[in-house]
């Protein structure tokens, strides 16, 4: 029996598969295959009712995720098979490249993604998802971060969110600050407050011994996408524009008004490059707090001090990261995922479990243990452990848009490269135009 049949017949109602009928609207979508309209085809055997993936993540992380398949297993019948490799990036071409690929990947960065599917090694999610669907219980613009040539190669099964600023909840709320910004001005302002009162607003650290730099970017980041909106973001990402255009350059500036002021960010420009990130918000916890605010990705409560972790609803407050005005008019979201992608186009037991693995069906176990956020606005908030988890998903839920970390898209070289290098040097005094100008400079021409 079938995959399909077998899944039809117990009625799983997070497994949708769509035969040869169904409708499948994605723009520049539908028909078989990928680029070249091959149907991607690894090594593995088809319908062996064995499906393998390989992933980044390992430890309590793969125990969670493979507590989140028992029941699927049980019920299609599918043994999936998961292996994890820290190396998976490399891992993944030199197994597609001899041609002993798995069925699934996930990967943590689109750009490795995109690479294979051009090389016609990935299958385009339409020929076998229910693209209208998927889009439309996702966060907005997820998928955008799979598109290549008008197509689509894969969906997220988990997001990581960095569009949040954290607080001490029990000083804030005991000193009465507002709980939301409708505008970054207006957060700007609430900041300069802070100073009149004797107080140092922002949290703030970019040391990350090699990769020094990447929390400047993310930063950037959010510049971009409030000040010069999403279409922006993407053509400056895909280099339709130069790094150095002027909307990147304007928004660079405006984080430098913030970045460069000794007086909005705790221990100023030498302090920032020689706080660890993972310390940063650290001083947010002392009494009384020695700066405020920390805007960063919802894994950073996992460096809190452990009484902070041990009750965070009631320690730890947030609000998203809130738009600019004059900018972009929605509220957009900055973050990263695990994208899973196939490798076995053929293979209708590798459909079925990427049809699960992609739903708001999937994860409930995960999201129950910790740690693991659902990319779908419809997934069930009750599963989440905690208030502050259900109220980041939220955060994410309510988002216009959604935007994967530009640096991990962009190739290589720059994006791990002369982004993180020249942020350093942009902040040690660098103007915006001569740091976006050598980023410029380094992409590679081909």
């Amino acid at each position: 029996m079938t995959a399909r049949r077998r899944l039809a017949g117990i009625g799983l109602a997070a497994v949708m598969v769509v035969g040869a009928s169904g409708c499948l609207q994605q723009p520049g979508g539908g028909g078989e295959g990928g680029v070249g309209g091959v149907v991607a085809d690894n090594a593995q055997p088809d319908g062996d009712s064995t499906v393998t993936i390989l992933g980044a993540f390992g430890g309590a992380e793969q125990e969670a995720f493979e507590a989140s398949l028992a029941a699927f297993e049980d019920e299609s019948g599918i043994d999936i098979e998961y292996t994890a490799d820290s190396d998976f990036t490399t891992t993944i071409k030199q197994k597609v490249n001899s041609g002993d690929a798995p069925d699934i990947g996930f990967f943590p960065q689109p750009g490795g993604l995109l690479e294979l599917a051009g090389q016609d090694k990935i299958q385009a999610i339409d020929t076998f998802l229910d693209y209208d669907k998927l889009d439309e219980t996702l966060v907005p613009g997820f998928l955008e971060s799979a598109r290549l040539n008008g197509r689509v190669y894969g969906a997220p099964m988990r997001m990581a969110i960095k569009s949040v600023v954290w607080y001490p909840k029990k000083a804030w709320d005991e000193a009465g600050y507002p709980k939301e910004f409708a505008t970054y001005q207006e957060l700007m302002d609430f900041s300069q407050q802070l100073v009149d009162d004797g107080q140092t607003p922002w949290c703030m650290g970019w040391e990350s011994e090699a990769a020094t730099g990447w929390v400047g970017t993310d930063w950037l980041e959010e510049m971009v996408l409030r000040v010069a909106g999403p279409d922006v973001y993407d053509q400056w990402v895909t280099h339709k524009i130069p790094f150095n255009d002027p909307a990147i350059v304007e928004s660079l500036d405006i984080f430098g008004d913030l970045a460069k002021n000794p007086d909005l960010v705790y221990g100023g420009v030498r302090g920032v490059l020689n706080t660890p990130f993972s310390e940063a918000g650290l001083p947010s916890f002392d009494n009384p707090p020695k700066c405020w605010m920390e805007r960063q990705g919802n894994f950073v409560t996992g460096f809190y001090p452990e009484e902070v972790q041990a009750n965070l609803d009631e320690e730890v407050g947030q609000f998203v990261f809130p738009p600019y005005e004059g900018g972009y008019e929605g509220t957009p979201v900055l973050g990263g995922g695990d994208i899973a992608a196939l490798f076995n186009g053929n293979d209708e037991d590798a459909q079925a479990v990427m049809e699960f693995l992609t739903s708001d069906q999937f994860g409930a176990e995960w999201a129950q243990a910790g740690g693991w956020l659902s990319p779908h606005a419809t997934f069930d908030a009750s599963n989440y452990p905690d208030e502050t988890t259900r109220t980041v998903a939220e955060i994410a839920a309510n988002a216009s848009v959604f935007r994967y970390d530009a640096s991990d898209v962009m190739p290589k070289s720059v994006g791990s490269g002369t982004f993180w290098t020249e942020m350093v040097k942009w902040l040690n005094g660098e103007s915006s135009e001569d740091a976006t100008t050598a980023i410029e400079d380094s992409w590679p021409t081909s």
